[in-house]
């Protein structure tokens, strides 16, 4: 996407890359197909507008949190696919977490519950399955990075010099970082036996004076600054100005997504929700939130077009679903890796019997959805403390257990009127 001074959208473009799903519960990408689309929606985007890299004040980055990639720094080709966040291989490594008391410590430090979700696990997998990476991570060859930190790395050069960096929002969704501190946490990497050196810098989410710059040779054709990196529900907060404490929002994608402001304040949930840090914008103190989630509801369409074949396109939903009254109470089950993380809160409700221990999606009252299922859609409220539960806004009753937060206003993206 390229945007003005003004900060209005002047062009895009997008490619969707294969989801490669191996067996029950295991979900993957190719890393190096991402980076070759990513190339290809660069030059695309640019050509179409007529642009060059001189044209360009900086380029940032916004990213599916959580997938892990681990590569080879000296050849830039990766050991094993990029493992997804919605993938659940690492069941036993977050149960056995769990049972011997170090969950907790991850709670604390990290934000974050013992889960398939998260990257600590995944880059465990890695290094205990995948011969050779091990001792490649002990001499310092392999390297680990979510999606962002792949991108970072080819964009500035990559075996050439290529920046091994990510930002704090990223960082903090990996079971490795403390929050406090905002850097690798020792205790925390032992509990995964991940050495230091595979880990990439952390850097604030918005940085002025630049991670790096692209280079000549790559897809911009030019030296451009890097100057921001956030998560992709990060960037959704950011993009809907929720800068105040106690503004938050919903975002309407692969999964449903609602983070709140909660400030400089560490705030940790006692009803199962995600601390996590929200920005950090240079110099200035981090911002942290909470996070509530649904992990399936974009990726269900494309599960029944992909691998269903029940509708040819995504759109085709919509107007299936305009066909009918009401769904006559009846649900419907993708398989797994269909659950979200198994936290316990009600917020976090899995959408698959195969998930035991968690609850039924909560009802939310509003008009019937309208919004075509090809494009994601962000919501964004303004909340209050108030210490009711439940509260009426305009047209829509939000209920959120225990949380403390209730909605004082009625939203104001008008995709979601």
């Amino acid at each position: 996407m390229v945007f003005d001074h003004g900060g209005n959208e002047v062009g895009r473009h997008q490619l969707e890359h294969e989801q490669i799903l191996p067996r029950a519960g295991w979900v993957e990408h190719n890393p190096l197909e991402i980076w070759e689309r990513t190339n290809a929606v660069i030059r695309t985007a640019m050509n179409n507008l007529g642009l060059h890299a001189s044209d360009l004040s900086a380029l940032g980055i916004t990213n599916q949190r959580e997938t892990s990639i681990v590569w080879d720094r000296r050849t830039g080709r990766p050991y094993y696919n990029a493992i997804v966040w919605q993938d659940t291989r690492t069941d036993q490594i977050a149960a056995a977490l769990d049972r011997d008391g170090r969950g907790d410590v991850i709670r604390q430090k990290a934000g974050l519950p013992p889960a398939t979700y998260f990257s600590g696990g995944k880059v465990q997998w890695i290094l205990e399955n995948v011969d050779g990476v091990r001792a490649a991570a002990e001499s310092g060859d392999a390297i680990f990075g979510n999606t962002d930190t792949w991108l970072l790395w080819h964009l500035t050069g990559g075996v050439n010099g290529g920046v091994h960096v990510t930002d704090v929002t990223n960082a903090s969704r990996t079971m490795l970082m403390n929050l406090e501190t905002l850097d690798w946490d020792d205790e925390l990497l032992s509990f995964f036996d991940i050495p230091r050196a595979m880990l990439p810098q952390i850097r604030p989410s918005s940085y002025p004076s630049g991670y790096g710059v692209t280079l000549p040779g790559g897809p911009l054709g030019g030296e451009v600054p890097l100057t921001a990196d956030l998560g992709d529900q990060q960037a959704a907060t950011v993009g809907q100005v929720c800068f105040a404490e106690g503004e938050a929002k919903n975002t309407y994608g692969t999964g449903n997504f609602m983070l709140l402001n909660t400030g400089t304040s560490i705030v940790r949930s006692k009803s199962g929700l995600l601390t996590t840090v929200c920005y950090k914008l240079g110099d200035a103190p981090a911002v942290y939130a909470l996070e509530g989630s649904i992990a399936v509801t974009g990726s269900a369409v494309q599960w029944l077009r992909d691998q269903l074949g029940i509708i040819s396109g995504a759109a085709q939903s919509e107007s299936l679903a305009a066909q009918v009254e009401d769904n006559g109470v009846s649900t419907s089950y993708p398989p797994s890796p269909a659950c979200s993380p198994r936290t316990g809160a009600p917020t976090h409700a899995a959408r698959s019997s195969a998930c035991p221990g968690t609850t039924r999606t909560p009802t939310w009252p509003a008009r019937p959805w309208k919004r075509s299922a090809t494009r994601a859609a962000t919501s964004r409220w303004r909340w209050s403390r108030t210490p009711a539960y439940t509260s009426t806004c305009s047209k829509w009753t939000v209920a959120l257990p225990r949380t403390g937060f209730a909605c004082s206003c009625k939203p104001t993206s008008s995709a979601c009127r």
